[in-house]
């Protein structure tokens, strides 16, 4: 049974080495989610293809699922309300009426009633060659449908107002700015980052994503070697408003877990007021 609510209101981000068994990885996910709502989360973030990372791009077709049920999303379901947290669950394969060969990457959110209460599609896909010896060659957009680019989506949450995002999107600033003319006091960026382009760039995009919009940052990734060969960064983390890093796993599976002060926060933009003093805005 999960401790009593903390007075600051807890945050996790949950690093996994997700595989290409997705029974495997709802169970890992499972255990990450209790020992987070153990130590006082209220609400708790996955990483991005936390179900499933398989050798092929494609392989997410096949365990794709209609919005509203599946083996995914009654797990996310089921767990939140046994828990009672609130999940973030990164991304799940999400069926693309009349397209057998795109899904969504949809950013779930299930409240601690289990009730499914936001939705939010990936917008920036990953279509890049990672500059590195080994070649490595993206193309999502071959089996991702993107996501709507005016779809903003911040909802309230016991941990404050959350915006979506997804791995990618980190590196177009101008989302997170308009998450934040909405009132996001938190940004949730759920991640597969390759290990090479983490290495260089992770880190730094998190803080300055939390700097320059005065936010806490919760940033679950992926971690390690998985099917195919595919290695990712990890260094889920928590990042706070003045881009201090208030939690990091470096590998391996973990849970990084840090309170959200949205009181201070607000404080911080009272006395620093860069938000309101924007001459050019979203």
């Amino acid at each position: 049974m999960a401790e009593p609510v903390h007075p600051l209101p807890r945050v996790a981000a949950i690093q996994m080495n997700s595989t290409a068994v997705v029974a495997e990885n709802l169970a890992t996910a499972g255990r990450l989610l209790a020992e987070a709502a153990a130590a006082g989360a209220v609400l708790a973030a996955l990483p991005e293809n936390f179900a499933l990372m398989g050798a092929r791009e494609t392989d997410k077709l096949a365990v794709a699922e209609p919005l509203g049920d599946g083996p995914i999303q009654r797990f996310l379901s089921d767990t939140a309300k046994k828990l009672r947290l609130w999940i973030v669950a990164g991304t799940v394969p999400i069926a693309v009426d009349g397209d057998p060969k795109h899904v969504w990457a949809a950013s779930l959110v299930f409240d601690a009633d289990g009730r499914q209460v936001a939705r939010y599609d990936k917008i920036h896909l990953f279509d890049v060659d990672v500059p590195n010896a080994q070649g490595e060659r993206y193309r999502e957009s071959n089996s991702i449908a993107a996501g709507d680019p005016a779809s903003f989506t911040v909802i309230d949450t016991p941990a404050g107002r959350l915006g979506l995002s997804v791995c990618y999107d980190l590196r177009f600033p101008e989302l997170f700015r308009a998450l934040a003319a909405r009132g996001a006091e938190l940004f949730c960026i759920p991640a597969a980052f390759t290990a090479k382009t983490g290495a260089a760039h992770w880190d730094i995009l998190l803080r300055a994503r939390a700097i320059e919009n005065q936010v806490y940052v919760i940033a679950p990734g992926e971690t390690g070697t998985h099917a195919g060969g595919r290695q990712t960064w990890g260094h889920s983390s928590v990042i706070g408003p003045w881009g201090e890093v208030l939690a990091c796993i470096d590998s391996g599976e973990g849970v990084a877990i840090a309170d959200a002060d949205v009181p201070a926060l607000h404080r911080l933009r009272a006395s620093f007021p860069n938000l309101s003093q924007r001459r050019i805005g979203v």
